[in-house]
This record gives C-alpha cells, sequence and structure tokens, in this order.
C-alpha cells in the first residue's frame, strides 16, 4: 500500500515544529532527525517506505530550520531545548515511546535522548556520528582523531578544524554561506570520493584558509544528481534562504552546555536498547573506518549493531536503498515485537 508523505505543524507554547509523515496512524512510531544543514525532507527517500513497512514515520525540521521557529541567539539552539523540542513532538503524536533515528547534528540529539530518556527509546540508529558518552563537544573528540591522518603539529584538532572557526569568526561564516546559499548547497550535497579515504577532510583546514570556501562567496559547482535532484537543491534552498544560517550555525555554539546537559545521562550514559551505526565508508570528517572514533559508543552501548555503508556523509540521500536495508533488516532482527501494530 502507498502511503502519501503529508505535511504537519505542532504549535506549544515554548516552539513550532514543522514536520512530515507517512505510514498509518498505529503503526510503530519512527522519528527521523536530520542534521546540518538539511530539512525534512532529507528523509524523502526513507518516510515512504517504511511507512509502506507499517511503521508511522515522521521527520521533523529542526529548531532553526525550515517551517520550525528559529531564534535570535546562540544559546537557543543548545541540546537541552532541541531535546525537548522532540519530547514535545513525541507527546503530540500520542506516544509514549519511539525508535529514534538521526543523522549528522541530529545523531547527537537521538544518542541525547536515549541516554536521558531512556523511557522514550525503543531504539537509536545513527547515519555517521557515533555515541560519544558525556557529550558530543569538539573537546571530546580530540582524543579520537586519526593522528596518522592529521599529525598534531600540523593539524592540532584534526578534521573538527571548521567547528573553532564558528566560535572565533562566526559572524564570517555566516555572511559567506549567505552569500551565495544555492551554490553551498550544491557544494555541500555530494557523494563520497572512495579516492578522498586516508587524506585530510577539507574541515581540517577551514581556519587556515580563512573560511569554508577560502574567506569568500562559495564557488559554483555542478549539482550532484546522485544526491539531490533539481527540485530537491530549489527546496533547500529555499528553506535555507528564508530562515538563513545562524540557527543552524549556532548549533556549534554550545560546547559547554552541551557537556552539562549530557553528564545528566542515566545509568552513567550506558545504553542498553538496541542501537544501529551506520558508517559512511567515504565520510572523511565523520570517519569511522580506521579512527578510535567509534570506540566510546561500543564501550557504552550494550546491544550494538554495526553496518559500513558504500557512501560519504550524506548517506540517507546517496545510497537510500543499502541504509533502508540496513534499518529495516536491523528493525526485524532486534526489535521483533515493535514492528507488529501498537
Amino acid at each position: 500500500m502507498a502511503f502519501a508523505v503529508t505535511e504537519h505543524t505542532l504549535k506549544t507554547a515554548r516552539h513550532t515544529t514543522g514536520y512530515l509523515a507517512s505510514g498509518p496512524q498505529d503503526g510503530p512510531l519512527l522519528i527521523f532527525v536530520h542534521g546540518w544543514p538539511e530539512l525534512s525532507l532529507s528523509w524523502r527517500h526513507q518516510l515512504p517506505v517504511f511507512a509502506a513497512l507499517g511503521f508511522h514515520a515522521v521527520a521533523p525540521d529542526m529548531r532553526g530550520y525550515g517551517r520550525s521557529s528559529t531564534y535570535t541567539r546562540h544559546e537557543d539552539f543548545a541540546q537541552e531545548h532541541i531535546v525537548q523540542d522532540m519530547v514535545e513532538l513525541l507527546a503530540s503524536l500520542g506516544r509514549e515511546k519511539a525508535v529514534w533515528i538521526g543523522h549528522d547534528w541530529g545523531s547527537p540529539v537521538v544518542w541525547n535522548i536515549a541516554g536521558l530518556h531512556p523511557d522514550k527509546t525503543v531504539g537509536v540508529v545513527s547515519l555517521c556520528v557515533p555515541y560519544i558518552p558525556g557529550g558530543f563537544t569538539v573537546q571530546a573528540r580530540l582524543a579520537l582523531i586519526d593522528r596518522k591522518i592529521y599529525p598534531e603539529s600540523e593539524y592540532p584538532v584534526g578534521q573538527w578544524d571548521y567547528q573553532y572557526f564558528y566560535h572565533e569568526n562566526f559572524e564570517k561564516a555566516r555572511r559567506d554561506f549567505e552569500a551565495n546559499i544555492r551554490n553551498v548547497v550544491k557544494a555541500l550535497f555530494r557523494k563520497g570520493n572512495p579516492e578522498r579515504v586516508g587524506q585530510p577532510a577539507p574541515t581540517a583546514t577551514v581556519r587556515r584558509n580563512g573560511g569554508w570556501f577560502g574567506g569568500g562567496a562559495c564557488p559554483d559547482l555542478p549539482r550532484d544528481a546522485d544526491v539531490i535532484t533539481a527540485e530537491d537543491l530549489e527546496a533547500y534552498t529555499a528553506a535555507l534562504t528564508r530562515n538563513g544560517f545562524f540557527g543552524p550555525d549556532s548549533w556549534y555554539m554550545n560546547n559547554e552546555a552541551n557537556e552539562r546537559f549530557t553528564k545528566k545521562a542515566k545509568n552513567g550514559g550506558k545504553l542498553a536498547m538496541p542501537v544501529l551505526f551506520l558508517h559512511g565508508a567515504y565520510d572523511t570528517t565523520c570517519e569511522t573506518m580506521t579512527s578510535k572514533f567509534p570506540e566510546p559508543m561500543r564501550a557504552y552501548c550494550s546491544n550494538l549493531s554495526e553496518v559500513v555503508v558504500k557512501s560519504g556523509h550524506w548517506m540517507a540521500q546517496e545510497r537510500p536503498v543499502d541504509v533502508n536495508v540496513a534499518i529495516a533488516r536491523w528493525l526485524a532482527e532486534k526489535l521483533p515485537e515493535y514492528w507488529k501494530k501498537p
């Protein structure tokens, strides 16, 4: 049975969340959480597929994006507020718990929900970004950098250099993105390149280069049709033009607050529910194939499954069939009772 993907809006006293939904209202709930600088649209290849499998599949526009509220202070984009947005969304759907699926900055959101609200979590899926107990901060990642690729003398903060650029030059970073948003979308949403594996990621030299694009507006590159269609390009461009990059970039500006929040996790940060992690084989920034980046996750997730997807960072859009198969197989194997209608 084919289900349409429909638009919905949740308005509470504190926040408005726009979201997409597909599938039977009484189906087991999957909530897909996007990252930077994406939209609910980023899950367009997942929502109808899991709806057809009997799930109620929901994808919100996260705080600062799309049809959801945005704000004017960095601190309004701390994880504590974002997690509360998702808890309110869950309640509005009339459910007590869900399987939470995240990518990029959506991954810390679903990890935090699992850690602080295990009672609201049936299982967790993360694309590209592994679990780090104690907070997904820049500092927590420094000891996990692959120093064969990033010698400390040349790359003291490895591939995470770009996150320091936000802290030191926030307004410049924002201006450079907003100077030509359409070009930014085309430049970012590109498939993985196996030839780049083992080489420093472009994100490792953002400060040295004076910005993401060498200190100015993004150059014009051809659209990568293997990741986004012309229609997708226009949708991303319109949404990011409407809201700007202040909100999306502000997600990077709350290291200390996010660390304090994550330290409130139950069970010492250990996750007992089923967890699926999808490695991007050609993701050079969130590199998890050879570095220590996934090791804390392996130590703190007692029911962990791992799958390698031959993709770059935008996995759900570049290799949707592989992603959908991996999630469906994991749901069948690890959560067979959940797949039944509630």
